[in-house]
């Protein structure tokens, strides 16, 4: 078995997992037209059919059903097989794919992932942003990165120990002018920079203090969909923002940012690294997990 055959039988495969060519292509690297040239060799080489086609869906025949069927689990045990090879390199290598809210990403990326890279120039990581929730294995992740709190309870998590919290923010300027909100009621009466959830719902501003949760829905004259507008925004007085405090720590400290509601914002669930069990990790993934449980142990 030649591994161009293995590469284009792990295509099949992507695609009778995701259900598009598209979203096929984008999970192995590849275009979606050579992902499609791939499969219609597969299909000249074996003289069947494997999926029906049209512009608004693909879906598997039943020649492809058996054909995916049976050999699916075949590349299970390749793929564990190679794992398990790798796994006894002194160096580690190969590519590690990591799904992750981009919150998280940015507070880990400098000091573990970045660090990680340096140490082990021969691996690569495939890192992965999005705010919905993903199931990491029919994705094809390695691991996750998300609050512990949102973690399946399948899987098994390294807190990263991060101290984590939100934080109501302005520029200067908007602070002279406006004053600052002493308790969250008082946001109603001041412009707020509101935020898009990747649901389409918006994003509410939620409080705590004494043990009393808190949440108000804020008006202003603009909606944004990614955190880093948010900041934008606040730093260029068009209002109040609430944002990750991690992401604009460095805003505060130089005074480009004043945070407000201080008292008014807990602690947050802490991030966490999380992976299926697996019986051969190779290498990179091993060293990868060590990194992390590392990184943890420096935060305490």
């Amino acid at each position: 078995m030649t591994r161009d055959i293995l590469s284009d039988l792990d295509a099949v495969l992507s695609i009778a997992r995701h259900g598009s060519f598209r979203a096929a292509a984008l999970d192995l690297g590849m275009s979606t037209t050579a992902l499609s040239n791939a499969v219609a060799k597969l299909e000249q080489r074996l003289g069947v059919r494997l999926f029906n086609r049209t512009t608004r869906s693909v879906s598997l025949t039943d020649a492809g059903k058996t054909f995916v069927e049976r050999v699916g689990p075949a590349m299970t045990d390749i793929h564990d097989a190679m794992l398990a090879v790798q796994s006894l390199q002194e160096t580690p290598s190969g590519t590690l794919r990591i799904n992750a809210f981009a919150s998280a990403a940015r507070e880990v990326m400098a000091p573990l992932i970045l660090s990680f890279l340096q140490r082990y120039p021969h691996v690569h990581i495939d890192l992965v942003t999005e705010g919905r929730l993903v199931d990491v294995i029919a994705g094809g992740f390695d691991m996750g990165l998300r609050p512990a709190d949102l973690v399946p309870t399948d899987m098994i998590a390294v807190s990263l120990g991060l101290p984590r919290e939100n934080a109501v923010v302005a520029s200067p300027d908007f602070v002279r002018i406006h004053g600052e909100p002493a308790v969250p009621d008082d946001l109603y009466r001041f412009r707020c920079i509101r935020a898009r959830l990747p649901n389409n719902a918006l994003f509410p501003w939620r409080f705590e203090k004494d043990g009393t949760p808190l949440q108000i829905d804020v008006q202003g004259a603009i909606t944004l969909d990614e955190p880093s507008l948010v900041r934008i925004a606040a730093q260029n007085g068009i209002g109040l923002g609430y944002v990750m405090e991690a992401d604009v720590r460095d805003d505060i400290a130089a005074g480009r940012l004043i945070r407000v509601l201080k008292d008014w914002t807990p602690n947050l669930a802490p991030l966490a690294l999380y992976y299926p069990g697996r019986k051969n990790p190779s290498a990179a993934f091993t060293a990868f997990i060590q990194a992390a449980r590392e990184f943890a142990s420096s935060r305490e």
